[in-house]
């Protein structure tokens, strides 16, 4: 070893970390779903899976024209991605469209440049790079901050969702470990420790009479006063605290946040309305999404692509149709016999293609 040798600096250890879906990210993607289920996201309730079922369902009716990759499978689970995580992403490959369940990016001006996708496989995933022009991404929700990203309906309405989230939770809690129709006999006179013990034998046992024997005794040593024998209910009184009322109003805005009416979930619903709400579902949410899935599969797929779910849900009023097809095709047939170009006519009252 030369002099100048003791003086050198040591080279720094190079620090290398697992990227995709390696074992660190499984734990840290199982350790944001446990977070995101106390913090009240409501994943897991009745109604936003039911909203999520209508999105799921009614995109994968859609009609498509111009590409033969958005099939009904595809078209599904871009619906339940969109619903859930707020963007879907899927990698275009001369198989069709493959999914990706985790993705990295680079933008430009806001822009998407290049991805790293994590492709899901049964034994594993594998981690694949592509530019912008080889994925399709759909997104929903998007933020100014952050054009390239998604959000689900239920992270921009969190309280909402945690509100519902706490009233089930608190339900079914109640629903399992309250003493629903049970009924205890009071004892004044007690140690602490066999109060505890009596306490803990309530749990569960519902529709019960419960008899202890008092030890409740007159000073003169006569016994136990009738007052002792009067049984109390011990089924908790949920009208006080107003928790069907609270459930509705959470319910209704969930189903608010994803389009769905909240009258659709009203037990005096009838025919028309119901009809309402699903041309209110595919009008307002579902055809704003398939016009965005089919421009960025028009820009990716070199080819014109469109999609509608208006026809196959039937979401039109068919009464309304017909009562318009007679007046237009009247109007035309005057405009005929006037002399009158039909065309000119419908630009006059703004009527396009």
């Amino acid at each position: 070893m030369g002099l100048f040798d003791l003086f050198k600096r040591k080279a720094e250890p190079v620090e290398t970390r697992a990227t995709g879906t390696g074992f660190t990210a499984e734990i840290l993607a199982a350790r944001e779903a446990y977070i995101s289920g106390t913090r009240g996201i409501g994943e897991l309730t009745a109604t936003v899976q039911g909203c999520v079922s209508l999105w799921e369902n009614g995109l994968s009716l859609a009609d498509v024209e111009g590409t033969d990759l958005l099939d009904r499978r595809t078209l599904a689970m871009a619906a339940r991605a969109l619903a859930l995580r707020g963007e879907a992403v899927f990698a275009i490959t001369d198989q069709g469209l493959v999914p990706a369940s985790d993705w990295d990016l680079s933008t430009r001006n806001g822009r998407p440049r290049a991805y790293r996708l994590s492709i899901p496989e049964v034994g594993g995933g594998r981690t694949e790079t592509r530019l912008a022009a080889e994925v399709l991404h759909v997104t929903t929700g998007t933020d100014i901050a952050a054009p390239w990203a998604g959000q689900a309906p239920l992270r921009r309405a969190q309280l909402t969702a945690a509100t519902l989230d706490a009233i089930e939770r608190a339900l079914s809690e109640i629903y399992t470990d309250a003493p629903i129709g049970s009924m205890v006999v009071p004892m004044p006179e007690q140690p602490d420790t066999d109060s505890e013990a009596l306490a803990r034998g309530f749990r569960g046992r519902r529709g019960r009479v419960l008899l202890r024997e008092s030890t409740t005794v007159t000073a003169a040593g006569a016994p136990a006063p009738q007052t002792d024998w009067h049984p109390q209910n011990l089924t908790p009184d949920l009208d006080k605290a107003k928790l069907g009322e609270a459930l509705t109003a959470a319910r209704g805005a969930i189903c608010m946040a994803f389009g769905v009416l909240p009258a659709m979930l009203s037990a005096n619903t009838t025919g028309p309305l119901i009809r309402e709400g699903q041309r209110h579902l595919a009008q307002w949410q579902l055809q704003p999404l398939a016009a965005a899935l089919a421009q960025e599969a028009t820009d990716k797929l070199g080819s014109t692509v469109t999609l509608d779910v208006m026809r196959p849900l039937q979401a039109f009023d068919a009464g309304g149709r017909s009562r318009a097809l007679g007046a237009i095709v009247g109007a035309l047939a005057q405009a005929k016999e006037a002399g009158v170009d039909p065309s000119e006519a419908l630009r006059l009252v703004d009527w396009g293609d």
